[in-house]
């Protein structure tokens, strides 16, 4: 499946590795806060991010990893990662 070069990290099937691009407000429930929160664990510009897999039914939660690190992010939280989709 070929997918489009820039996208959210929450439109990302599962497997897929991609580099963040930047974080914005891609919900409406998304503030400030979670804006920051975002950055501070590690969702910057330029940094390889891989979606693992996806919760039951292939809904919440996303298991993501940055780095060293894995998360359990929520699709309001993924749609404010825009990332850049890398074949492998």
């Amino acid at each position: 499946m070929k997918l489009p070069p820039s996208l959210s990290l929450n439109d990302l099937p599962a497997g897929s590795r991609a580099v963040v691009r930047r974080v914005h407000a891609g919900a409406t429930e998304a503030d400030a806060a979670l804006l920051r929160r975002l950055t501070e664990i590690g969702f910057v510009d330029g940094e390889p991010v891989r979606l693992l897999r996806r919760g039951p039914g292939g809904r919440e939660p996303l298991a993501v990893q940055i780095g060293d690190t894995m998360f359990a992010l929520r699709s309001v939280e993924a749609r404010c990662i825009q990332v850049e989709h890398i074949d492998v």
